[in-house]
C-alpha cells in the first residue's frame, strides 16, 4: 500500500507559499489580495513573525460591526490572534480530526518550529481523497479479473482431476 499521506503532502499538493498581509492594511487591501489570489483567508504578518489571520467569514461577521468600513478598518483590528498548527508530519486523517474536533477552517502547518504553510479543509478533504482514489487503484491491480478468473482454477483443475481417476 502506498504511504499515509501527511500535511506536507498536502501542502505539496497546493502552493505551498503563504499570503501574508501587514496588520496596519485595511481590509479593503486584504480583500483585493484574496481575490487576486482566489483564496477564503489571509495570514498577518508582522516582521518575520505570522500573527494572525483573517477569513472571509471575520469580513462577513465584521459587516453587522457599527462603524464597519473596509477601506479604513485595520486588518490588524480585526484579525483572528489564535492560531491553531499541527507538525508536518501530521497525517490527513489525523488532520480531519482537528478539523472536525476544533470546529475550524484553517490550520497552520508546522516544521521545525516554523510555519510553513496553511492548510484548509479543502485541502485536506482533497489529499484525503487523491489518498483513498490510490487506495483503490492499488487494490484493484492486486484484486484484477484476471485474479478471480483464476481464483478456484486449483479447486477446479483438482476436482477434474479426481473424476478422470
Amino acid at each position: 500500500m502506498e504511504q499515509i499521506l501527511t500535511a506536507l503532502d498536502a501542502l505539496q499538493l497546493k502552493s505551498p507559499r503563504m499570503i501574508t498581509i501587514p496588520p496596519e492594511a485595511t481590509l479593503a487591501e486584504a480583500i483585493e489580495k484574496m481575490i487576486e489570489y482566489n483564496i477564503g483567508a489571509i495570514l498577518v504578518k508582522e516582521g518575520d513573525e505570522i500573527i494572525g489571520i483573517w477569513t472571509e467569514r471575520d469580513h462577513l461577521r465584521n459587516t453587522l460591526m457599527p462603524g464597519y468600513d473596509p477601506k479604513t478598518n485595520r486588518i490588524g483590528d480585526s484579525m483572528q490572534t489564535v492560531l491553531h498548527s499541527a507538525p508536518a508530519d501530521t497525517s490527513i486523517m489525523a488532520l480531519q480530526d482537528i478539523f472536525l474536533g476544533l470546529f475550524i477552517r484553517h490550520i497552520m502547518i508546522v516544521d521545525e518550529g516554523k510555519y510553513i504553510g496553511l492548510l484548509s479543509i479543502g485541502d485536506v478533504i482533497r489529499a484525503a481523497l487523491l489518498q483513498k482514489d490510490r487506495e483503490i487503484k492499488e487494490l484493484h491491480q492486486m484484486a484484477s479479473w484476471e485474479y478471480y478468473e483464476n481464483w478456484g482454477w486449483d479447486r477446479k483443475h483438482r476436482s477434474k482431476k479426481k473424476e478422470q481417476e
